[in-house]
């Protein structure tokens, strides 16, 4: 039985998991990183490989990166969460460090594939997957093939433009989708709404350090479980932002179902 090591790297961590032929994960790891540190996400990965190779033998490597992958699946071309990857042959880095062949994939891309495999969209030939982290990946599965696109980087759902001269965005737009959908917008939402209506926020509050500024994305899951007014406020504005983007996307998709991931989907419903 073949193993191999799939890697996700997000804004704030970089996970990894040793995974056989059917597609059950036999071990994990993670490194917590410096949010959009490029450099510290990379030595993460020679990390979290290590750690995985120590105890089971693996044929191959696939790293999961939230950006624009090229079509080669070798390295990026621009990532708005981990500035400093501009171009960047990360295959080529990791490749040589690890010593095993290693192919670079867009992080949503490797969920909607493994979701379609091994998931919640196993039988569906028309799927999109959705995650929604620090920022908002989309994979899309046609006739039961990953959408690419002609350069490779389809599926950027996270960069439709849904408000003119919106709120700036790591690409360079303004307006983004995950500007108003991600876990960053989360947070942001929080702290604006506890700044306002500090009274209502006091669970909220608690979790941080007492001010609105202290606030994390865990704070927020864990008040809104508590009941707290306001981070129950501000789940409803993203769960709002994020059911139409979703509609959208029915309506030019037409899929036969969405799959929601990341680790804003880990505050479950």
């Amino acid at each position: 039985m073949s193993l191999t090591i799939g890697v996700d790297v997000g804004g704030t961590k970089v996970a990894g998991g040793v995974v056989d032929e059917a597609g059950m994960i036999l071990a994990r790891a993670r490194v917590d990183i410096p949010p959009l540190n490029s450099a510290a996400a990379e030595e993460a990965i020679i990390t979290v490989v290590g750690e995985l190779r120590r105890e089971h033998e693996v044929e191959s490597v696939g790293v999961g990166v939230a950006g624009f992958v090229d079509a080669e699946r070798a390295g990026l071309h621009f990532s708005a969460n981990l500035p400093g990857w501009d171009d960047e042959p990360l295959r080529d880095h990791v490749m040589a460090r690890v010593g095993l062949p290693v192919v670079i994939e867009n992080d949503a891309n490797a969920a909607a594939w493994g979701e379609h495999r091994f998931g919640a969209g196993r039988g569906e030939t028309h799927l999109v997957c959705v995650t929604v982290g620090t920022g908002v990946g989309g994979g899309i599965i046609i006739d039961s093939e990953l959408f690419r696109g002609r350069y490779g980087i389809g599926a950027e759902i996270g960069h439709m433009r849904v408000v003119a001269d919106g709120r700036r965005c790591g690409c360079g737009q303004r307006g983004c989708w995950e500007q108003y959908a991600s876990g960053n917008a989360l947070v942001r939402e929080a702290r604006e709404r506890a700044t306002e209506a500090r009274s209502e926020a006091g669970v909220l509050l608690r979790l941080g350090d007492g001010t609105p500024e202290g606030i994390r994305g865990p704070h927020v899951t864990e008040a809104a479980r508590h009941g707290d007014a306001v981070a129950l406020a501000a789940f409803e504005a993203i769960g709002t932002w994020l059911g139409q983007g979703l509609a959208d996307l029915a309506a030019v998709l037409d899929p036969g179902c969405f799959v929601i991931g990341g680790g804003v989907s880990e505050a479950g419903d």
